[in-house]
């Protein structure tokens, strides 16, 4: 069941008066479906038949797949990307004979040479402006061989043929680039840009450019308006009135200001404790949208984002009813509406509008409907846990939860430690059906926003810096040694689980003397596993450098990245743990994982290593999903004394 339910909405827009989106297709080998809502349709509609699938490859995490345009005649104009090919399309889904997706860009012979993500359909020039990603331009066997940058596609398709139509409307002056969003007038580009070894929650640029007028606009007189090396912004819109908006945490958290085009002069337009954006982890991310009478609409909170609509004369900030208290990066605005991908503690992923006008908010597609009775679910509750020095550490706390069982009395129940990846992230609020998986069968669930999550202001990110396998290993094991102390969680049955970075973290937590002991097992999926062999030319290029940051300067302090490495502290590892890895995985390679599994061959350390053909970085087909549940319940079922038992009198 949690298999059939993997996936979320994404990606959704407005053309015209019709919402677009992204959905999932677990059951199609987990392709991502084009959906169309027309006016008044109760349901939504698949543009493109199986196997199309609307994904961009873009810094490997992909970016905005699609955009589309209203026209008076014809219906609406698309251009989307294409996973398979990671060429750039065009469709019109209206037109007669139905929809027949046209190429727009050249065939680089296959997917690793040329992407592109966040299209603006420039219609009165009859382009496309988007982001190009080059790899291998010059070097082709060079993993650092890439370029990317803003350029302009031909909307009749003479690009296909003919890569130079492709046109630059700037150089590669930077490593990496959002895509140019046009002001008002046309007169202007505004776009975000940031070079190794930062990462866009470090510092990143707004760039704004003259566009010169003509046939062929191209870029001029392109300055830097604001952010920097220390200063992270999220987003750069335009309002309506040709004002600038930036998201920038320039006074320690993600706010909105009002910048001046000609002089970079910046207001706060809501001074908050609060986090008004997250880390640019997929370009063309969306967390606010100005409207047409001059209010904003936001995503804003600790440690959850909900949806308000901010004045910017005032700064009055109104929030939107409903349970929904996390809302998804992609706002769309038409008129006094605002539409969104929003859910809940007790529901799932689901398109929700709100009407600013009468302050009504309700779903009106992708309805969640609960698989199960919600009786089985366990709600989430937000804690606070003092770590090493007395500081935070966040949590959201899962207790086991059974509608018609209760564990035996006076025992505390086995509790799995969740580490979220990134690790520049955090967990969300929303229903997730996997913890229900667990604690509907006797296993607590603790989802730690350990120190370095987004969520709580800049300060709490940048306790990672050079402290990544040391921080977070430090403040999951606070939480768990908290609720065992408390009596929530029994102490000879906790656990750890996470995946890419998440699974660094339980690796490395079961590879630390400080932690030896703590944990009966572990579940590891896709991780980082060694660092001295993951970087530059062995990962992808957007987290290359990453380390940088979270350990420090490879050629200062080379060798504090095989010391924090879980490959080479294995000699630590004692506790049983199972190892999920995709095969086709480009930011974490089977190489790590299989350099764990030989480090600890020929020793009495108990593990399973899984391995899934098709499956990248994250899991997404059906069978995989349900393989890895089931392993990873098998585990703990085989760890935890009396588990097996319990999990026998839930039925399961």
């Amino acid at each position: 069941m949690v298999a059939a339910h993997d996936g979320r909405p994404e990606y959704l827009g407005a053309v015209g008066e019709e919402l677009w989106w992204t959905a999932p297709r677990p059951a199609e080998a987990g392709r991502r479906a084009l959906l169309r809502l027309r006016p008044g349709a109760e349901k939504p509609e698949s543009v493109l038949p199986p196997p199309w699938n609307v994904r961009s490859r873009v810094l490997e995490y992909g970016g905005l797949p699609w955009a589309g345009i209203a026209r008076d005649a014809g219906g609406p104009l698309v251009v989307f990307v294409d996973f398979a090919d990671q060429r750039l399309y065009a469709v019109e889904p209206d037109a007669p004979g139905g929809p027949r997706p046209r190429p727009l860009t050249p065939d680089a012979g296959g997917p690793d040479r040329l992407r592109w993500c966040d299209p603006v359909i420039r219609a009165e020039a009859g382009e496309v402006w988007c982001v190009l990603e080059e790899l291998g331009a010059g070097h082709p066997a060079d993993p650092e061989d890439v370029r990317r940058l803003p350029v302009a596609v031909p909307l009749d398709g003479g690009a296909a043929g003919d890569r130079a139509a492709v046109r630059a409307l700037d150089g590669p002056r930077h490593r990496f680039v959002t895509g140019p969003r046009p002001s008002p007038d046309g007169r202007r580009a505004v776009w975000l840009a940031w070079d190794h070894p930062r990462m866009p929650w470090d510092g990143t640029e707004v760039k704004i450019a003259e566009v010169a007028p003509g046939p062929e606009p191209v870029f001029t007189d392109v300055r830097t308006l604001a952010g920097g090396p220390d200063e992270s912004v999220a987003q750069a819109e335009w309002a309506p009135d040709g004002s600038l908006l930036v998201a920038s945490d320039r006074t320690g958290w993600w706010n909105v200001h009002r910048v001046d085009p000609g002089t970079g002069h910046a207001v706060n337009l809501c001074p908050r404790p609060e986090e008004f954006a997250d880390a640019l982890w997929r370009v063309g991310s969306r967390w606010f949208a100005p409207l047409d009478d001059g209010t904003i609409a936001v995503t804003h909170g600790r440690g959850s984002a909900r949806l308000g609509v901010l004045d910017p004369a005032t700064g009055h900030l109104a929030d939107a009813p409903g349970p929904w208290t996390e809302w998804q990066p992609c706002l769309a605005v038409r008129g006094t509406r605002v539409t969104g991908i929003a859910a809940g503690p007790d529901r799932g992923h689901e398109i929700v509008r709100l009407d600013t006008a009468t302050g009504h908010c309700q779903a009106v597609a992708a309805h969640y409907r609960d698989p199960v009775d919600p009786a089985y679910h366990a709600p989430p509750l937000r804690r606070v846990f003092e770590g090493p020095g007395g500081r935070e550490v966040h949590a959201l706390i899962h207790a086991p939860h059974h509608p018609e069982v209760t564990g035996p009395e006076g025992a505390a129940p086995p509790f799995v430690i969740w580490a979220h990846g990134g690790p520049t992230s955090r967990w969300s609020e929303a229903l997730d059906l996997e913890v229900s998986f667990f604690t509907s069968r006797g296993i607590g669930v603790a989802r730690v926003d350990y120190g370095g999550s987004t969520g709580y202001g800049r300060a709490y990110r940048d306790r990672l810096r050079e402290r990544w396998g040391v921080v977070d290993v430090e403040d999951c094991a606070a939480v768990a040694r908290a609720l065992a102390a408390e009596g929530s969680a029994d102490p000879a049955a906790l656990a750890i689980r996470g995946g890419s970075a998440g699974g660094w973290t339980a690796a490395a937590s079961l590879a630390d003397p400080a932690t030896s002991g703590l944990y009966a097992c572990a579940a590891i999926s896709y991780p980082v596993l060694d660092l001295a062999a993951w970087g530059p030319g062995t990962t992808h290029d957007f987290e290359s450098r990453y380390p940088e940051t979270l350990i420090g300067p490879r050629d200062a302090v080379g060798d504090r990245y095989r010391e924090r490495s879980p490959v080479h502290r294995a000699h630590g590892i004692t506790a049983p743990f199972l190892l999920l890895q995709g095969l086709d995985d480009p930011i974490c390679p089977p190489a790590q994982a299989e350099a764990l599994v030989a480090a600890v061959a020929g020793r009495d350390v108990p593990h399973t290593y899984l391995t899934f053909p098709g499956e990248g970085h994250g899991f997404r087909r059906a069978d995989t999903v349900r393989t890895a549940l089931e392993a990873e319940l098998a585990l703990y079922l085989a760890t935890f004394p009396g588990t097996a038992a319990r999990a026998r009198d839930r039925g399961h």
